[in-house]
């Protein structure tokens, strides 16, 4: 598939008008992932061009989405907007060697054309009026803009390496403008141009632009640069089939990151998400740049489906991630919860209980949120359901239990765990008549770590007074 003589450089190119949507860290991802497989670059291209709707704001989302997910560019960032000058001399190129031509046509007649092809049935393109026209019949006054001298006879071939060979016939295709009347180059010939300056061998992108590969196509033979090889991505939907929005959920992914996904488990979603490797499920960045090839993309939409992502990210977080990473993501959640930040002495605690924290959490929010009972102040605000386990010969048994842990200087879980079971030999009770009440008073919940795990965390002063609290 991939020549041995010729480096593969790849590109990711965003339009700078909101976040990095999830589609888009998709395409990085498959783009990166081709790269590093084969050896070659990875570049980033910020297609600035529509001034109007480009802000910073939009580009530093992007890239600070990109950087979250460890996409990095191999070289230096490409701003299409800057190399304006070079499109339009590549289109000054093309007039001159009769590839091109200046097209006088007001926006009137314009819109006069799509309503006559709309009425005969015709595509709604240009119909090339001023293709062939003398320089002498141009209109005073007028701006005209440059329009390519598009192929009519014979078809285009894209030969896909997700799609297959894909013909269109180039009587479908109307001549498009490369420079507006301001001088200004469209999107079109600013990416064939930059593509080629940049050096670009593989083009993978969504299959939305499957139809702008045959004009681009069109242009570069025309021009007389080598084609780039395609792969045409396609698109990811939502659970019901229709294409992914805003109301099947986020679509950008710093939401995933506020909402508390890892990003490597994030990575691993998308990667699965219209590409496999047998059945593999959970796959490594090692492997994932080791089995990563273009042959493994399905031609079918993949649906995006968000209880499968939380269920992986789930997986992530109790069998690959670290304790000191997981304690790391999750700080800046406990510590919005709680409303201060933690001390160096809190934080060591933290990351000792994150081992048995992080079975039952899905993300880090849910991690941090099992967390805040370690370092809520006293008194515990205690849920209705725990409330049920101090009721009763509960207070008895807790002021007993406080009177046996008093005199425990040894305070380790399992030196703990001695003392409580002695505790419930030596009265004859189950041991859920001493865990529960002690759960409640120690958490406020009902549902908890192991109990002497709670309690070495908490420590013995801070123990005592909280189940002091409740007797």
């Amino acid at each position: 598939m991939v020549g041995q003589m010729k480096k593969v450089v790849t590109r990711f190119a965003p339009s700078p008008t909101g976040f990095l949507h999830i589609g888009g860290a998709r395409t990085a991802l498959f783009n990166w992932l081709f790269t590093r497989h084969h050896g070659g670059e990875f570049r980033i291209r910020v297609e600035d061009t529509d001034r109007a709707r480009s802000t910073q704001e939009a580009v530093d989302a992007i890239f600070d989405g990109l950087n979250w997910l460890g996409l990095t560019a191999d070289n230096d960032i490409v701003y299409q907007y800057e190399n304006r000058e070079r499109h339009a001399e590549v289109a000054h190129q093309l007039l001159e060697d009769g590839k091109a031509y200046k097209c006088y046509c007001s926006k009137e007649e314009l819109a006069e054309m799509r309503e006559l092809a709309k009425k005969e049935g015709r595509p709604l393109g240009y119909d090339g009026r001023w293709r062939d026209r003398e320089p002498s019949e141009a209109p005073e006054g007028v701006d005209p803009v440059i329009r390519f001298k598009a192929p009519r006879e014979g078809e285009i071939v894209i030969r896909d390496h997700v799609q297959g060979d894909v013909t269109v016939q180039n009587r479908e295709l109307d001549d498009m403008i490369l420079l507006r009347a301001d001088g200004t180059p469209t999107y079109m010939l600013s990416v064939v141009v930059d593509d080629h300056d940049m050096g670009v061998t593989h083009i993978i992108r969504g299959d939305d632009h499957l139809t702008n590969a045959a004009r681009q196509a069109q242009l570069i033979m025309a021009i007389g640069w080598e084609l780039p090889e395609y792969a045409h991505i396609p698109l990811i939907h939502g659970p019901d089939g229709a294409k992914l929005s805003k109301r099947h959920g986020a679509l950008g992914v710093d939401a995933y990151r506020d909402m508390g996904y890892l990003p490597d488990a994030l990575k691993n979603y998308l990667l699965r998400l219209g590409w496999a490797h047998g059945d593999d499920e959970i796959i490594t960045e090692e492997q994932a740049i080791k089995w990563f090839d273009l042959d493994g993309v399905g031609k079918s939409p993949s649906r995006f489906d968000f209880n499968k992502l939380e269920h992986l990210n789930g997986v992530y977080m109790r069998e690959t991630a670290s304790d000191e990473a997981l304690s790391e993501g999750c700080l800046p959640f406990l510590e919005k919860k709680l409303g201060r930040s933690l001390s160096d002495k809190e934080k060591e605690t933290l990351l000792h209980a994150l081992g048995a924290l992080k079975g039952r959490a899905k993300n880090l929010v849910d991690l941090a949120e099992s967390a805040v009972f370690l370092f809520t102040a006293r008194p515990l605000e205690i849920i209705p359901k725990a409330l049920k386990a101090l009721n009763g010969d509960s207070k008895v048994i807790l002021a007993k239990m406080l009177e046996e842990l008093s005199s425990v200087s040894n305070w380790r879980h399992d030196n703990l765990q001695i003392v409580i079971e002695n505790f419930v030999e030596s009265n004859e009770i189950g041991f859920g008549k001493v865990a529960q009440p002690l759960r409640a008073a120690l958490t406020g919940s009902n549902v908890s770590p192991g109990i002497t795990e709670v309690l070495e965390w908490l420590g013995k002063e801070e123990s005592l007074k909280r189940i002091g609290d409740q007797t």
